[in-house]
């Protein structure tokens, strides 16, 4: 943990290894508008770092180990912010470590600027992007507005970063992954979930709930947390949240009416009636409902909630429409753990009773793959058709036996097949998608394929 003595304006310039990341980005943008000299180094460009360097901010793809540009050679005024992805050998990182410079994990940044702010986090294993993006817009639509650290593009402000030049508020994603969500003293937070996942990091079930307690015991005495029912913590203000359940705010009667999605909501004051969500999907509407327990909380109104959940757009890869008509649905999802997969198809079968799904899948993780074989399995087989892709292996090296050739041949969806990313295109030309909800799944590099897929599918 870095002591509260260090301060961000002690730095003159900003080094990101790992800039374009979802996270880091954000956090790059933060430090260019603060005024700091921004640079720093990603593997491959991407529409995001294209947007960064549009933004004045310095990017390169190659490792230039000691030859960084000249803006970032005093070890005293330049900050090197680093994120777990970066490979311990590359020549940038050893030469600043052996430099000597001051080297800080994204979140220990993140802890700094939240101490100087009143800081609203989400924690949860699922649903994390699309709470905090619908917290931050729920804020903005308001007036009070934020400053907001989001984990992917929010469709309505086409940014992972908002600001606002008077808010107390930051809001942020309070990530489980390398314990990081530690290095955070929120005044609330949400909790979506505890679902146990990166127990490569953890070991255990035990420790990963163990770290998610240690998270709510660092929320202010004098504020609260938004907990989902079924999560069981405890805290000294606590409130409760869920869909068809009893709990303080509890949303029922979800339904689609007129191509609009609806629900009803019992509070601690009242009932309100047919809120309007900007997005659909039965997870989406139990997201909204810790956003209002939360708004609420803080002072805001009905009214004002209201108006900015039916004008939500929602957030990039989560449930994200690339086609929709009659004929033809094609929606594309970050979902990469079983609960995940689990709510995205149970709200496609809500929204589109009737219709054939065929999913495409890219596993995320050989040691996920392993850990919830038996959980993607279950969801994977609810497909009409399911289409594997090979795992994503991301930061890991394969482990034996764990494949998607050995997923394949569980799942028990009536069509199947494994194909590499340059057959998918090939194989949806050659079979009927006429009548379907096509689905793309996965936090891998799933992504490249969506448009080529929605070129394909609108001729």
């Amino acid at each position: 943990m870095i002591g509260k003595e260090l301060s961000i304006n002690d730095f003159k310039a900003i080094y990101f290894l790992g800039i374009g990341g979802i996270g880091m980005s954000a956090l790059a943008r933060y430090f260019n508008q603060q005024g700091k000299i921004v640079g720093g180094y990603d593997k491959t460009p991407t529409p995001l770092t294209n947007e960064l360097q549009a933004e004045g901010i310095q990017i390169h793809f190659e490792d230039l180990g000691p030859s960084i540009p000249k803006s970032f050679q005093n070890n005293d005024e330049t900050l090197i912010v680093i994120t777990p992805a970066i490979p311990s050998n590359l020549g940038e990182r050893l030469h600043f470590i052996h430099s000597g410079f001051t080297i800080l994990k994204r979140a220990e940044v993140l802890g700094i600027i939240t101490r100087s702010s009143t800081a609203l986090t989400v924690a949860g294993t699922h649903g994390k992007t699309t709470t905090s993006t619908l917290l931050a817009h729920i804020l903005q639509s308001s007036g009070i507005g934020c400053t907001a650290f989001l984990g992917g593009i929010s469709s309505n402000y086409e940014s992972n970063y908002l600001t606002h030049p008077s808010s107390p508020y930051t809001v942020i994603e309070a990530d489980e992954f390398d314990r990081s969500f530690l290095q955070l003293n929120p005044f609330a937070s949400i909790v979506t979930s505890v679902d146990p996942d990166h127990l490569d990091i953890y070991g255990d079930t035990a420790h990963f709930e163990e770290g998610f307690m240690q998270f709510i015991n660092q929320v202010d005495p004098k504020g609260f947390v938004v907990g989902q029912v079924d999560l069981g913590f405890t805290h000294a203000n606590l409130l409760t949240y869920s869909v068809d359940k009893k709990a303080d705010y509890s949303g029922s009667n979800l339904r689609f009416e007129n191509g609009t999605f609806l629900f009803d909501l019992s509070t601690p004051d009242g009932i309100w009636k047919s809120i309007e969500l900007g997005i659909p999907g039965i997870h989406n509407a139990e997201n909204a409902i810790a956003c209002i327990a939360l708004s609420e909380q803080i002072g805001l109104t009905e009214n004002q909630i209201r108006i900015a959940l039916s004008s939500f757009k929602g957030v990039k890869r989560r449930f994200e429409y690339h086609v929709k008509t009659e004929q033809l649905v094609y929606i594309d999802d970050y979902a990469h753990h079983p609960t995940e997969i689990h709510a995205l198809i149970s709200s496609v079968r809500l929204l589109y009773p009737g219709k054939k799904i065929t999913g495409i899948f890219q596993p995320h993780l050989f040691s996920r793959t392993r850990d919830f074989f038996d959980g993607f399995v279950q969801e994977l087989s609810t497909l009409d058709n399911c289409i594997l892709m090979p795992i994503y292996p991301a930061r890991e090296e394969p482990i034996s036996g764990v494949n998607s050739e050995a997923l394949l041949s569980e799942i028990t969806s009536s069509k199947k097949a494994l194909l590499e990313p340059n057959q998918i295109l090939e194989y949806l030309k050659n079979n009927t998608t006429e009548g379907r909800v096509i689905l793309t799944i996965g936090a891998g590099d799933i992504d490249r394929i969506v448009q080529p897929i929605k070129q394909l599918l609108l001729g």
